[in-house]
């Protein structure tokens, strides 16, 4: 990762942020978009590598600071196999910043049938569709503006919303499935090792979605056809807030919604809207009396956002504009509520294989769910994956 930090946001910055995104679309128009290097020995014996990367250029302005930063958020590698008819694995690495790499997958895949599978190991915990779709398959760029699952915190209790342990799920029907028993927090509250409870259950009343796994996406682009999907999920660990002195228990859930129309001829209208709703008996508003100790404190409260978007249904140079708008409200129970918005525009050049973003964002929330800096930001972000 490289940063460039400066003070003031100058025309001129505006026009390096135009040519940036000149650049980045000739060079994404250029590129062969492939689905990774398969080598196969058989139907069933097969080994594929793959790869995304995720880049950003960042203008911020808040009452105490302006500047600016260019950072790679993101760079994975995917590699996936085949073993038997029913023997899959997965094993993926991320890199943020200057982080060291990650191994984020590590996971042996059972599938046996549509309608009941198997994953054993490191892997992604049964969550609400934002954190099931990950940054690479959202809608907007930057999407944890809401408090995040445990799992999704990036300490004791998880990181990227994975886990170590068991999912089962599966499709019948209009009905998909995915139950997990992981790991969750480690330590702090957690002294008995009781396990994270997650699932999430999915009724799609149009078109079924199709996906990795029990993966999501925040949106296919009208690919998929009419979508209206409704799924609830549900997070408990015993012991999940708190800390060695004072242990608290932690359950949250989400109601989420996707809705995308196609409209021929016109375009495509996404709406990704969500309800979440945390109950930690020790949060970061709260935390134990004897605050002398280290504690596991959650968000506790809840959140809303909603986000509606439009793809035109014509390409403009080698891509089409899908431009949307987002607003996102968290209202902790012992602190002051946080809103934001977001205007923004993605440039699709081969679905959320190659695509450019542009938004400006203004408010106070963020991924704690409590309220931060009231911070006006421009970002312009490129993404690539084969």
């Amino acid at each position: 990762m490289f940063k460039v930090q400066y003070q003031h946001l100058r025309n001129t910055h505006v026009r390096n942020i135009t040519s940036l995104i000149i650049l980045s679309a000739l060079s994404l128009a250029a590129m062969p978009v492939m689905s990774g290097v398969k080598f196969e020995h058989s139907d069933t014996v097969w080994l594929s590598i793959g790869g995304g990367a995720r880049m950003q250029l960042d203008s911020r302005k808040s009452d105490s600071d302006n500047n600016s930063e260019i950072s790679f958020d993101s760079i994975r590698v995917y590699i996936a196999g085949q073993l038997h008819k029913y023997l899959k694995f997965s094993i993926n690495t991320d890199k943020q910043n200057h982080d060291s790499t990650d191994l984020i997958d590590a996971m042996i895949r059972f599938e046996l049938h549509p309608s009941f599978n198997l994953w054993l190991g490191r892997l992604v915990v049964p969550g609400n569709r934002i954190g099931m779709s990950g940054p690479f398959y959202g809608m907007n760029w930057i999407q944890y503006r809401q408090p995040l699952y445990p799992t999704e915190l990036g300490g004791a209790a998880g990181s990227l919303g994975r886990g170590e342990g068991g999912v089962f799920w599966g499709t019948t029907g209009k009905f998909h499935y995915a139950m997990g028993i992981v790991d969750g927090l480690k330590g702090f509250s957690n002294q008995s090792n009781n396990k994270l409870y997650a699932a999430r259950l999915t009724y799609n009343f149009l078109n079924v979605e199709s996906n990795f796994g029990y993966y999501t996406s925040s949106t296919y682009f009208g690919e998929q056809g009419n979508l209206f999907t409704v799924a609830l999920t549900l997070q408990n660990q015993d012991g999940g807030s708190g800390s060695a002195v004072e242990q608290g228990d932690y359950f949250g859930y989400s109601i989420d919604l996707l809705s995308e129309n196609v409209l021929p001829g016109i375009g495509v209208v996404t709406l990704e809207a969500e309800y979440k709703d945390f109950d930690a008996d020790y949060s970061s508003a709260s935390p134990p009396a004897a605050g002398l100790v280290d504690c596991f404190c959650l968000f506790d409260g809840n959140s809303v956002f909603a986000t509606l978007s439009y793809l035109y249904p014509k390409k403009i140079g080698f891509g089409k504009f899908q431009p949307y708008f987002r607003y996102v409200e968290n209202n902790p129970t012992n602190a002051s509520s946080s809103d934001s918005i977001e205007f923004g525009t993605n440039y699709i050049i081969s679905g959320h294989k190659a695509k450019l973003n542009l938004s400006y964002v203004s408010g106070d929330t963020n991924a704690s769910g409590y309220a931060g800096r009231d911070v006006d930001k421009i970002t312009f972000g490129i993404q690539v994956q084969y």
